[in-house]
């Protein structure tokens, strides 16, 4: 059933786990938890006649207020993030893995920044890496017209297609992202072949994927229109890095896109607690590459072999990388315009393109 009462709307009935939380302005975040009634709350907080009209409603017996130890009894259980991540492990009977890198997020804040960045709208399609206990994926399923979650753990993914069962917005994948193509992501869910730039992904990726994933989007046709992700904190400055400080992984982002810090991440902000801060990424993708390569494959061999030993002048990184003599290396590279004994984290993405095209020039005539 819903109703409208005032600035209050709420959807009640049916037994399956769904635990509703107050968490900022307008929002409430849902989390699957305990067999509680589904009721889905949007109140305005500016007064107290939302706040009256639920309390009313509660009342007249017509919709249901979860009570503990402390609580008004009128008011709704406001369980820290925390709390109901640690309690519905412990229901799902589940640990956090290390070996997927399980760490997930508590921060209301946090969340905020995030779904903020991600400038949602009812038309956008959103494909969630990772959504774990379901905490993003509640806030993102309120904003977006569709949700795709892709877990790869089988029991979460369980437990998130029984408590969303009820948003026909949100759709449940228990897969590897890295073993499906972004298309056959989509595919799967109605949306067409040529929907590039036509949804986003939004993560709080796993440290030890992070980099592979960003790239098999980043590559991938169709692409997203808008990445915001949650990365290592050296992860994340290294992808925004500018020349002087740029790394392999800032060329490979920025090839294809417009990469910005929105925030830094406590460690605290997680449960498990990590050992390292986090980073919030967004990355505007292009249309088409930054820099015009023929072969893209060939430009990243050359950028590779660059970044091979980092410390290294460009005329023996690249020689060894590539096993040409260094003589050789030397003058490719002043034909590219480019001083020999630069290194190769002071390279734009432009002088990279350069010395591509004067390497694989070389191969032509």
């Amino acid at each position: 059933m819903k109703t409208r009462s005032g600035s209050l709307t709420y959807r009640a009935g049916g037994s399956s786990p769904f635990i509703i939380v107050k968490i900022f302005g307008n929002s409430w975040l849902r989390f699957c938890g305990a067999a509680v009634p589904k009721i889905f709350f949007r109140e305005s907080l500016t007064g107290g006649d939302g706040l009256k009209a639920r309390n009313a409603e509660a009342k007249r017996g017509r919709i249901g207020i979860t009570r503990s130890r402390g609580v008004s009894r009128n008011a709704p259980t406001q369980e820290s993030p925390l709390n109901l991540a640690k309690r519905q492990l412990r229901l799902l009977n589940i640990r956090a893995s290390k070996g997927l890198g399980q760490h997930f997020l508590i921060d209301r804040d946090v969340l905020e920044k995030i779904v903020e960045a991600a400038e949602l709208n009812p038309d956008d399609t959103v494909v969630e890496v990772g959504p774990g206990l379901g905490i993003l994926t509640g806030e993102l399923a309120g904003m977006a017209g569709r949700v795709i979650a892709v877990e790869v753990d089988a029991k979460l993914a369980s437990a998130l297609e029984k408590s969303f069962a009820q948003m026909p917005q949100v759709s449940v994948l228990n897969a590897n992202v890295l073993e499906m193509k972004p298309g056959e992501i989509l595919g799967r869910h109605g949306m067409t072949a040529d929907f590039s730039g036509n949804y986003k992904v939004v993560a709080n990726l796993p440290y030890y994927i992070a980099s592979p994933i960003l790239r098999h989007f980043l590559e991938a046709s169709p692409k997203p229109g808008l990445m915001v992700v949650m990365v290592q904190k050296e992860v994340g400055q290294s992808i925004v890095a500018q020349p002087g400080e740029m790394s392999m992984l800032g060329v490979s982002v920025q090839l294809y896109g417009k990469p910005s810090i929105v925030d830094y991440v406590p460690a605290g902000s997680f449960y498990p607690r990590p050992k390292v801060d986090s980073a919030i990424i967004g990355i505007d993708v292009y249309p088409r590459p930054a820099v015009n390569v023929e072969d893209v494959s060939g430009f990243f061999e050359v950028v590779r072999a660059g970044f091979s030993a980092p410390r290294k002048q460009l005329r023996n990184s690249l020689g060894l990388g590539l096993q040409l003599e260094t003589q050789v290396v030397i003058e490719l590279l002043e034909e590219a315009e480019i001083t020999p004994q630069r290194r190769p984290q002071t390279l734009s993405l432009e002088e990279w393109a350069q010395v591509y095209r004067a390497f694989a020039g070389r191969g032509k005539r």
